[in-house]
């Protein structure tokens, strides 16, 4: 065994073992309470009662026995999750201790280990530009832990982001209703109309993350800045107060388009800063969201 695969190894029990701690936290008991199934699903036929729905009388069992018989049904209590990750080139970067890209990894992970916990299927998307990977929708821990390691070691081959892709993908794959987490810093702006058709089928939640760096610069003087996404750099005077405000306006304007794409469809929405934990957010968040 190769050391590059003892490490992941070593990545993925870590991860694992912190991450169902904050998964129970997080949603402490909110969980069946929010997520619970959203359709109805065929039980049984019984005897009609006085009081029964006529609506659900099966008339042609009726009409075989000549007794009228009702179709009975039950909430389906087996809920489908999807995450939809960002893998382009500007999640790798970071200006402390964690990128946005392994904030992503935890958070996903915590999302994914809560949902198999509870007995429910869940799948991942893999994007940049293009689709990078397929989990299909699975129970169990041993899907769980590959849940993990890929949050941990996808790469994308390309550099840019295309969100409206991961949304017709999504749409195109999954055709039951299911809950769908989209994580991503949302610097590709550009995803509203496959939103639309996204948020009409599935219940979707997007989550933003954003790194400290990208709201605010230091007054550090001329600085080499980088565009992640097409790799060209330009210099910055970060002493310049209206350079640090036209900065610091830009991600507020970014992280407003956001919320405001999601919010007019009636889509939730959380912002969440890459060097804070998310556990408290995202406890709040789920106990403020209204049930399904």
């Amino acid at each position: 065994m190769s050391q590059q695969v003892r490490d992941l190894i070593k990545k993925v029990r870590k991860i694992d073992l912190r991450t169902r701690g904050l998964s129970a936290m997080a949603f402490s008991g909110s969980y069946k309470t929010h997520f619970k199934g959203r359709g109805m699903s065929f039980s049984e036929l019984r005897s009609y009662q006085y009081g029964d729905d006529i609506r659900n009388i099966d008339w042609n069992v009726t009409a075989r026995t000549g007794t009228p018989y009702i179709k009975v049904f039950e909430e389906e209590r087996e809920q489908n999750f999807m995450l939809l990750v960002d893998v382009s080139a500007s999640t790798n970067f970071g200006s402390h201790d964690v990128n946005k890209r392994e904030f992503m990894a935890e958070l996903g992970a915590t999302l994914a280990l809560a949902a198999i916990r509870n007995n429910d299927k869940v799948g991942v998307i893999f994007f940049s530009d293009k689709i990078e990977q397929y989990l299909p929708p699975k129970k169990g821990r041993n899907h769980g832990l590959r849940i993990i390691r890929e949050l941990l070691q996808c790469q994308s081959e390309s550099p840019h982001t295309d969100i409206d892709q991961a949304l017709r993908y999504l749409t195109g794959l999954i055709r039951k209703r299911c809950t769908a987490f989209l994580l991503s810093d949302f610097l590709d702006p550009n995803y509203g109309r496959y939103l639309k058709v996204a948020a009409s089928r599935h219940d979707l939640v997007g989550l933003q993350v954003y790194d400290p760096r990208e709201v605010e610069l230091p007054n550090l003087g001329l600085l080499p800045i980088r565009d992640a996404e097409t790799g060209s750099w330009r210099w910055i005077d970060s002493a310049s107060a209206s350079v640090r405000q036209a900065y610091k306006a830009r991600f507020e304007q970014q992280t407003a388009s956001f919320k405001e794409q999601f919010g007019k469809l009636g889509l939730d929405s959380l912002s969440l800063c890459s060097d804070q934990p998310f556990v408290g957010a995202l406890r709040q968040f789920f106990q403020e969201r209204p049930a399904l």
